[in-house]
């Protein structure tokens, strides 16, 4: 079954690319795509962040020296993620052989190599995608200083099925390899996340515990010490995967070192316990084991380990060991461990126990469930507001909001029951205009500056530190208040700003330059900025297009700032100046020579239309109507077969079959589905798509529902079915029940009258589905 939806998987995958490709600008290719889809994946699941695809191939006499796909520089310098890809178009899934992948491996290695020790940032042109980086490593001290941990990633769409070496030392840097396969994206496709799972006792370290005995099906907890070095250990192997993802971008949780607790391993080891509140930490499972001489219980092995708070502990006990080369096997680090029993709740409890845990921090409880409520209202409203169509076009779209990972897939399963319908979803929902949280938060927080008090909290320059940064800031600064309709339709106009510029900006060899990722939301920032926020935004929606003055201004401001970018940053870092504040200030008091005049038109004016506000009923009503029609668009004679289905298709309990009689008997009789009738529908038709996606295909003979006969022969057996059958359709009122289980059960005794009586009964059940 797995081999089956995991080819499936890749099929899906392979034409998630070539939609790609066809929609996206000149210049892209298959592995850059599916280099991006990869690393959105490893993304959402903690795994990495910040990341950046660009290519850089070295090739001589030899052959390919070095490659390089992607990579991930983290903000505070610890750690390096090096992606290198393998990938392959065909139509079933290739096995990756264990030579390729140690070739392949090592030509992100020799990268690593090159880059750390100078020589290659001499080699390479500024136009190279992959300057930045190599310019960063070579000549950025906080490099020196605080870079511990490079994680070199081969990804690939193939199967590798032989194991790579784990880790090893280059020039006096720690190097883990990583291998992500079609099976590690699948499966990470249907968890979110691959858990963590740390066997402290195979590493011999002794976690001793003891436990909160009171029974509670939500949790249990552990109160253990973890010995520095073990802390130490894990967070070197998987640094700020360690980190519950759910909560860190509320918390902003770092690696950066406390100096408070640096001096006290230093100086006062012994006196760790007392100064330092610990470490809060939860798991899936927790496996207990003695320790000797009845000295009590300790912590064998936790699966799914994720630190809610102590981020900061954990990375001043790394650093302080590895980079001060101290010896720690005297600090010990007090641990509140949680397992959390009730799974389907698991990201509420988790997030509730990182709130609380950090009261430190300026989140709040109000914060974290406002912004879950504007994500689902956002999340609706793409739902029911169709966009205009385009010029020259007919059909209306919708922008689709991804409000968690999965959804599109999902909404297009379970909307697309058929060839046609898919096809029908795709046109009304393109892949193109899908857009995630992290790409609103760009969108937004390119267009317009936030202050909080005389503080700048919003600019290009937070935008280009990476999407985790950049929606940590828009979550806390610039997403407190209600999402409505004409709030959504502006976002949109913002994405298709964001996009066009891109799209102007181009791809290599057409392109402005190779900053496109720092360029277009600095050029959209400053050109907001001069025209103060007056672009017209519903012009743009309604158009679903920017006009070719505002794309030819746009490519003049791009050129203008990437060349200022390029010139005035300190020792050629663009990227690393593009990050600070200073350079935003810089750019916006510059003028650069641009004038203005010819976007005139493109501004509000008084004249604009007055836009109507709709209310949160309105778009929950808009919501079920889709939903009703949909129901309808299911030809009765599937209702008739869903009614008599085997047991073969899980979760298709017997109520819910007799819940499609109920439902099919409505719609034949062109009654209004009541709201348990809805949701109970849609939930009969994702149980069935989930077992038997093909269901819905075609409608097969024996489900064609025959014509009434009024020669039936009213038999005891057709009274006793019509009353069964009934008691779930409810079609007749009870005293029409009754009045034909008299009969059925022998109270009352059949004449002509009742014969012909029943017949017009059997007729209308007939109406509603009932097979004689």
């Amino acid at each position: 079954m797995e081999n089956k939806e995991l080819q499936k998987f890749y099929i899906d995958l392979q034409e998630e690319i070539n939609s790609s490709l066809i929609s996206e600008e000149e210049g892209t290719n298959p592995e850059q795509i599916f280099t991006e889809l990869a690393l959105s994946y490893l993304s959402e699941a903690g795994e990495t962040e910040n990341y950046r695809v660009c290519f850089d191939e070295k090739i001589s006499k030899r052959g390919v020296e070095h490659k390089i796909n992607g990579y991930s520089l983290y903000e505070n310098y610890e750690t390096l993620d090096l992606f290198v890809t393998i990938y392959n178009g065909d139509s079933t899934i290739q096995s990756v052989t264990k030579g390729d992948a140690d070739k392949t491996i090592e030509r992100a290695v020799k990268f690593f190599r090159n880059a750390i020790y100078k020589d290659y940032v001499n080699e390479i042109e500024e136009s190279s995608e992959i300057f930045d980086l190599a310019q960063t490593l070579a000549n950025v001290p906080e490099v020196k200083e605080y870079l511990t941990r490079v994680n070199i990633f081969l990804i690939t769409n193939g199967e590798v099925k032989s194991d790579v070496k784990i880790s090893d030392t280059i020039a006096g840097y720690t190097i883990f390899y990583r291998t992500i396969d079609i099976n590690y994206l699948f499966n990470l496709s249907d968890k979110s996340r691959v858990p963590i799972e740390i066997n402290f006792e195979l590493a011999g370290y002794k976690v001793p515990c003891i436990v909160n005995e009171s029974a509670n099906s939500d949790y249990q907890s552990w109160l253990a010490i973890i010995p520095g070095l073990a802390l130490a250990d894990i967070y070197e192997q998987y640094g700020a995967r360690l980190l519950e993802q759910n909560v860190r971008s509320f918390l902003q949780f770092t690696g950066k070192i406390n100096k408070g607790i640096r001096n006290t391993i230093l100086k006062e080891q012994h006196m760790f316990m007392a100064f330092n509140n610990g470490i809060a930490a939860t798991a899936e499972e927790v496996t207990i084991t003695d320790l000797p001489n009845n000295q009590g219980k300790a912590i064998a092995k936790v699966k799914d380990f994720q630190i809610v708070n102590g981020g900061q502990t954990t990375a001043s006990v790394y650093h302080t060991w590895k980079k001060d080369k101290v010896e720690i096997s005297n600090v010990f680090v007090p641990v509140k461990l949680t397992i959390v029993k009730n799974r389907e709740n698991f990201s509420e409890i988790v997030g509730r126990i990182a709130e609380y845990a950090n009261t430190q921090n300026r989140v709040s409880a109000s914060d974290l469930s406002s912004n879950k409520e504007n994500h689902v209202l956002i999340e609706k409203l793409s739902r029911t507001i169709w966009a205009p169509p385009i010029s020259g076009e007919t059909t209306q779209t919708r922008w689709f909001f991804e409000r968690s990972r999965g959804q599109y897939k999902n909404e297009r399963i379970r909307f697309g029951i058929t060839p046609s319908k898919r096809k029908q979803f795709d046109k009304q929902n393109p892949r193109s205009q899908m857009f995630t949280k992290e790409s609103l938060a760009k969108f937004i927080n390119s267009y317009e500056e936030v202050y909080n008090g005389k503080k700048l909290v919003i600019g290009p320059h937070i935008v280009v530190r990476g999407s985790q940064k950049n929606y940590a800031q828009f979550l806390n600064y610039n997403f407190s208040f209600k999402p409505d309709n004409i709030w959504f339709e502006d976002a949109i106009a913002k994405a298709i700003l964001f996009s066009s510029a891109e799209k102007v900006y181009g791809v290599k060899p057409n392109a402005i330059g190779d900053m496109r990722y720092i360029t277009v939301p600095y050029s959209l920032a400053w050109l907001g900025n001069k025209l103060n926020y007056k672009l017209d935004l519903y012009k743009i929606w309604k158009q679903q297009s920017l006009g070719d003055t505002l794309k030819s201004k746009l490519h003049e401001v791009m050129s203008k700032i990437e060349d200022y970018i390029k010139t005035k940053a300190p020792g050629s870092l663009y990227g690393e100046w593009a990050k600070k504040e200073e350079c935003w200030n810089a750019i916006k008091n510059e003028d650069f020579g641009i004038d203005l005049e010819s976007l005139k038109g493109e501004l509000e004016s008084k004249s604009s239309e007055k836009r109507k506000k709709l209310s949160e009923d309105d778009i929950d009503n808009h919501l079920i109507q889709a939903e009703l029609d949909f129901i309808k668009s299911i030809p009765i004679a599937k209702w008739v077969e869903i009614s008599k289905m085997g047991s073969d298709i899980e979760n298709m309990t017997q109520h819910l079959k007799d819940r499609a009689i109920n439902i099919q008997s409505s719609l034949r009789l062109n009654k209004v589905l009541s709201e348990s009738q809805r949701k109970d529908a849609i939930k009969i038709i994702e149980n069935i798509l989930t077992s038997a996606p093909n269901f819905f295909d075609e409608v097969s003979e024996n489900s064609k529902i025959p014509e009434f006969n009024s020669n039936h022969k009213i038999s005891t057996d057709l009274l006793t079915k019509m009353v069964v059958w009934d008691t779930k359709a409810k079609v007749l009122s009870t005293k029409e029940l009754q009045y034909i289980a008299d009969f059925a059960y022998g109270l009352k005794t059949l004449n002509d009258f009742h014969q012909n009586n029943i017949k017009r009964h059997l007729s209308r059940l007939i109406d509603a589905g009932f097979i004689a």
